[in-house]
């Protein structure tokens, strides 16, 4: 499977800074420095010129993540917002405690079209531990500004599986996140890297809950299905019509540019991360010159293996033609006879159980990967 090498319809944009790091971010995030927003911005849409010829004449999404795009300052994030492509899909991430009425007419009248919250959990208690800055009342009058400035997509992020947390505290912050009525929700497992201080702190407790994650998940997807959302992909619910556009584009295996300290882009057979280290971004666009990166030649057979991954990730089929030679024909055989599998003309995709067990059935599939028994 090749992708053009020019064409590309789906931007992302990093905006790293933070007003404080939390515990369990691995994100490529920068503390404050207010006062360097607007290099950055410089530089961020001078690279933008060095890649335009890259993008297609008719961009399909783009997407500002952190970070924490809003604490940008504002008449940064303006101009920046107002220079990049038109689409007909504009997400931009925000924590709670940056959105005010002002800045979220500010996103309206720039074009945004979509906000993903960070709500993380409605449980003070709870964000505490994460070391979020906001309070439920936060999450609660960032989503009206929202609405009253005419949002009319807002996604809500929750985390599971957070030290102290239970399955009835998983229940009332899913019953408050769906109080509010968002069109998406995105529920992640809390996800810590060895060796971070947070992990220091709550090791003991992050080993419990790895032990109830499953139950969580089923908890999680049983929940907001019944509420009436589209279990659309593995962490994602969304109302009709309201999936994640531009996330659906790396599911769907479309290539994508990435603009940005330790952004990432993949474009026909080639995929590139810049260095996340700000200083040497700067220097290197303010001379005209392309960031430090590290390249990755794509080969047919590793884009093929991908689009399988990600593509049983979510609830539509995969075309065989599109992964053909990247499943393995007797897993896919004994998986379908299990329950977890299911192929229909010309397609095949993970059933609801098949769906729950995700990414190890997944990689049984793959062609020469060990078989693992479910039973």
């Amino acid at each position: 499977m090749k992708s053009a090498p020019q064409g590309v319809r789906h931007l992302y944009v990093h905006l790293p800074f933070c007003a404080h790091r939390c515990g369990y971010c691995d994100f490529v995030t920068l503390v404050g420095k207010r006062e360097g927003h607007g290099a950055y911005v410089d530089a961020l849409l001078a690279e933008l010129e060095l890649e335009r010829e890259v993008l297609a004449e008719g961009v399909e999404t783009v997407f500002l993540g952190g970070g924490t795009p809003t604490f940008t300052e504002p008449r940064e994030l303006a101009r920046l917002l107002d220079s990049l492509p038109r689409a007909a899909e504009v997400t931009v991430e925000a924590n709670p405690e940056t959105v005010t009425p002002q800045l979220a007419s500010l996103l309206r009248e720039s074009g945004v079209t979509r906000v993903s919250l960070g709500a993380q959990s409605f449980d003070p208690r709870l964000l505490a531990v994460l070391e979020r800055r906001a309070g439920p009342d936060d999450v609660r009058r960032a989503f009206y500004h929202l609405r009253d400035a005419g949002f009319d997509n807002i996604s809500l992020d929750l985390i599971y599986g957070i030290p102290g947390q239970g399955p009835s505290d998983l229940e009332r912050d899913l019953a408050a996140a769906l109080a509010l009525g968002p069109e998406h929700l995105s529920c992640y497992e809390l996800e810590a890297k060895p060796g971070t201080r947070f992990v220091h702190a709550w090791g003991a407790e992050l080993a419990r809950q790895e032990e109830a994650m499953e139950g969580y998940f089923e908890q999680v997807v049983e929940t907001i299905v019944a509420a009436g959302y589209r279990w659309y992909e593995t962490a994602n619910f969304c109302r009709e019509g309201r999936q994640a556009g531009h996330n659906m584009a790396y599911w769907l295996g479309r290539d994508y540019l990435g603009l940005g300290i330790g952004a990432v882009s993949t474009v026909g057979e080639l995929r590139w991360r810049n260095a996340p280290k700000l200083a040497p971004y700067l220097a290197a666009l303010a001379s005209g010159l392309r960031p430090p990166r590290e390249l990755e030649q794509l080969d047919g057979p590793t884009r093929v293996v991908e689009r399988l991954m990600l593509g049983l990730r979510l609830d539509r089929p995969v075309p065989l033609a599109e992964v053909a030679g990247a499943v393995e024909p007797g897993a896919l055989d004994r998986l379908e006879r299990l329950g977890l599998v299911q192929r229909t003309v010309g397609s095949l995709g993970l059933t609801r159980r098949g769906r729950f067990l995700g990414g190890g059935v997944t990689a049984e599939l793959i062609a020469e990967t060990p078989a693992k028994d479910y039973n």
